[in-house]
């Protein structure tokens, strides 16, 4: 995986300065002629039904005057039919398009299943200025060209990124708001400006308690822009105290429905990886790609599919048994989304199948010989080998009829063989 290069400290202050000149006025572009991501009336993007001319690779496009390149991973099997997630990672100071393509995206690639294309844009001076707005004006190019070539789902696109690829996540967010869905900024301040900031987009934040580079107060900043137009309830979320290596993630209460606020402390420095338990981040064991990963995909598309569903059931006997639990109470599906020599990660469904909600549940499972968990997120887990007990997280206990919620880990051994004994109770 990617080895990550820490040049931030030494330059944090000059980074800081570049906020006063960022941001242009840029209303126009595809930000002003885009269809709304969220007001529910929908087209199919220009690429949709289209032979595709772009292909996964390094690309070159034209924006402000200038030749900028970006990073494209189209998913294997591509359907020119099917509306896809557009999920734009912006890389870090110093980093590169390519850095964020080779660790899969902050994680995210691998557990997409082929339901999302992907964009690494290349920064001007290895970092995102975005003076006069002139990233932006990138964002939009490249997003009108993937979208007149492929076929986006235009209810979900999002962004991501570290550090200062996080602070040009909050700037999209501030400057598109009808154009992206949802942003995660992990460990970002105000760096690349906002032009607007006045109107809802679904929210994630994630930082260390002690980081040295971007303070997590700054990070506090860009989060509370957000819980303010979302409407959500204002707190203080609860942060892990220092060498306790645990995160906390908070949903906030009372945000317009739709627009939700999360935020995850975790007691760490200036890293995008950290591992609970751990002092040293790891992009493999790292909890934050499952939680980023959970955060973007429970946004339904409310577009209707442009190809019937399969009347033939699947020929691949299924890899995990089936949802067990009381008949009308709750249900657990287990699947291994990521495997590599020595771990995997897995996820884990709560269905609720009752016509009640669920107040509380708790998942048992058995793993398998030689599988310990190593890093857990979204609930409570109890022993890390042979028969373990997850119980919800505080904020996931409640589950609707006919909903469901997700628990992930990451473990080490050999993910080829899936837990037994899975199962689900509910008070």
């Amino acid at each position: 995986m990617l080895r990550r290069r820490f040049f931030l400290p030494s330059i944090a202050a000059a980074a800081l300065l570049l906020a006063a000149t960022t941001g242009g006025v840029l209303s126009g572009g595809f930000g002003a002629t885009a269809v709304a991501a969220t007001n529910g009336t929908l087209a199919a993007t220009a690429g949709c039904g289209k032979a595709p001319t772009l292909a996964s690779g390094t690309r070159t496009i034209q924006s402000s005057g200038q030749s900028r390149t970006y990073n494209l991973r189209i998913p294997d099997g591509y359907d020119r039919n099917r509306p896809y997630r557009l999920i734009f990672g912006f890389h870090w100071l110093n980093g590169s398009a390519n850095n964020v393509t080779s660790a899969g995206y902050y994680g995210l690639q691998p557990l997409s299943n082929n339901t999302a294309i992907f964009v690494a844009p290349q920064g001007l001076n290895a970092g995102w200025a975005n003076t006069n707005g002139r990233d932006l004006t990138l964002f939009d190019d490249i997003s009108r060209q993937i979208e007149n070539d492929l076929c986006v789902d235009t209810t979900q696109r999002f962004a991501l990124g570290w550090s200062y690829g996080g602070a040009m996540s909050y700037a999209v967010a501030c400057a598109r708001p009808t154009v992206i869905r949802a942003v995660t900024v992990i460990s970002g301040a105000n760096l690349s400006g906002c032009n607007g900031g006045t109107q809802p987009v679904a929210y994630f934040g994630i930082h260390g308690i002690y980081d040295s580079v971007l303070n997590i107060s700054q990070g506090r900043q860009l989060r509370d822009t957000f819980v303010r137009n979302n409407g959500c309830t204002a707190q203080s979320p609860r942060e892990p105290s220092r060498g306790s290596l645990t995160h906390i993630t908070t949903a906030y209460s009372g945000c317009r429905a739709g627009y939700p606020v999360q935020w995850a402390a975790f007691d760490g420095d200036h890293t995008p990886s950290p591992v609970d338990g751990s002092g040293s981040p790891n992009d493999s064991r790292t909890w934050t790609s499952g939680e980023i990963w959970r955060f973007f995909s429970q946004f339904e598309s409310t577009t209707p599919p442009t190809t019937p569903p399969p009347t033939d059931p699947p020929t691949d006997p299924p890899t995990t048994p089936p949802p067990t639990g009381e008949p009308g109470a709750c249900a657990a599906t287990y699947r291994t989304l990521n495997t590599w020599p020595g771990g995997f990660q897995a996820e884990v469904t709560v269905a609720n199948n009752s016509t009640a909600p669920l107040n509380g549940w708790t998942v048992g499972l058995t793993l398998a010989s030689g599988q310990a968990i190593s890093s857990l997120w979204s609930g409570v887990n109890t022993g890390t080998t042979g028969s373990v007990t997850v119980r919800n997280a505080p904020y996931n206990g409640t589950v609707n009829p006919n909903a469901s919620t997700t628990f992930g880990f990451t473990a080490t051994g050999n993910g080829a063989t899936a837990p037994s004994n899975v199962s689900c109770t509910s008070p």
